[in-house]
């Protein structure tokens, strides 16, 4: 007859030169299973349809004797009652195994682990939650073929969202090399697929006309819409670069915006000269708060927001300034892109251009890209007094 187990004796049970199974006294079909290389585990061995059958409870000492036996008395009632307590494991790591692989679990995962980590979070968890995970839910992430990552592009496409549907599109195709890097699946969808649809690039400048109409409007805004769309005319910066400034970024004794490279768009560290027109438009912000606060917020807590909303604003006010024509259609981004060209006519070259603006691209090249490591800071302080000089000689 068995004797019964002991904590004592479970732990001082000793391998051999080949795998033992030790029966405990007490509770008939539990054993302690002792591997070669020592490692002990619990099992229960029962009858099941006339067959024998044997469950892994877990292992020793994650499970100690007492848990052990309090585990096999629930599976041996399972099996009193009928049930097969090795099947009922087995379908239950199925379950959990399709669970862990459904759209909406990896799509989950992926803005956890992966977007969080990107200035474009919010937008990339918007465009899954509202245009993918909605049509493919319920379904193995496996089972997503070229052909459903198609219906999705063309139901974009039908709507008239050209830009909206290139944007998913390439989010999906970040989602799906995720997956594969991960060998959550062997092969994209979105292997050998191209942006469906084309995008003309643009050259949308604001002229002379424009640019004080424009100045006049965000007069008429107020705080934070109206300083914040100025300072993005009078730096050059990028959107979602000036809405998060913080006030310590701001070094006005220095006459330097320090952007560090966790809110740059390229992962790279920038310095922003500012000009007496920024330092004008600064020092008009409320005050409150400048150790920590963020410079432009509604709530106190967040960046502003709702930037949309603030446009169709901003050319409101544009269109009513009396006796002038109407004007055509721009984006945010392209006052941006009229710095750019602004300081193009002003003469300065473009690689103090490409540094003001903080923008990687192919004028230095090859080893010089690699060894040329000018920072530019006092072209880069020039060109931007220069490029405010000439907003206050047309805008004011």
């Amino acid at each position: 007859m068995a004797k019964m187990l002991t904590s004592k004796s479970v732990e001082q049970a000793k391998p051999t030169s080949s795998r033992r199974e030790i029966a405990d006294g007490l509770l008939s079909g539990l054993y302690l299973v002792v591997q070669p290389s020592g490692a002990k585990s619990w099992a229960v061995r029962y009858r099941f349809g006339r067959r024998p059958r044997k469950l892994t409870l877990g292992r020793y000492p994650t499970l100690e004797l007492a848990a052990a036996r309090q585990a096999g008395r629930d599976a041996l009632t399972l099996v009193a009652g009928g049930k097969d307590p090795a099947t009922a494991k087995r379908l239950a790591r199925e379950e959990a195994a399709v669970g862990r692989d459904l759209v909406e679990t990896v799509v989950a995962e992926f803005v956890a682990r992966h977007a969080k980590a990107k200035r474009s979070y919010r937008e990339i968890k918007r465009m899954l939650d509202r245009e993918v995970t909605p049509k493919w839910r319920g379904r193995k992430i496996q089972d997503i073929a070229r052909r459903d990552v198609v219906e999705v592009l063309d139901g974009l496409m039908d709507r008239g969202v050209g830009r909206m549907t290139n944007m998913v599109f390439s989010v999906l195709r970040k989602l799906f090399r995720w997956c594969v890097e991960r060998d959550v699946i062997a092969v994209s969808p979105c292997t050998g697929m191209r942006p469906p649809c084309p995008e003309a690039s643009r050259d949308r400048v604001l002229n002379d006309g424009e640019l004080k109409r424009f100045w006049a409007a965000t007069d008429a805004l107020g705080y934070p819409f109206g300083p914040m769309f100025k300072l993005l005319l009078v730096t050059g910066q990028r959107l979602g670069e000036v809405a998060g400034i913080i006030w310590t970024e701001i070094h006005l004794d220095e006459r330097i915006w320090s952007l560090p490279r966790q809110r740059a768009k390229n992962d790279r560290a920038h310095e922003v000269p500012l000009s007496d027109l920024a330092i004008e438009i600064v020092e008009s912000l409320p005050k409150s708060d400048r150790e920590t606060a963020l410079v432009f917020t509604t709530t106190g807590k967040t960046p502003v927001s709702g930037f949309s909303r603030a446009k169709r604003h901003l050319d409101a006010a544009m269109r009513v300034q009396p006796d002038q024509q109407a004007i055509p259609p721009w984006t945010l981004h392209d006052l941006r892109r009229t710095v750019a060209t602004g300081m193009q006519r002003l003469g300065i070259t473009p690689q103090v251009t490409e540094a003001v603006l903080n923008h990687k691209s192919g004028t230095i090249r090859g080893v010089a890209a690699v060894y040329a490591r000018h920072d530019y800071a006092q072209e880069k302080r020039d060109a931007l007094d220069a490029w405010a000089q000439r907003l206050v000689s047309v805008a004011l």
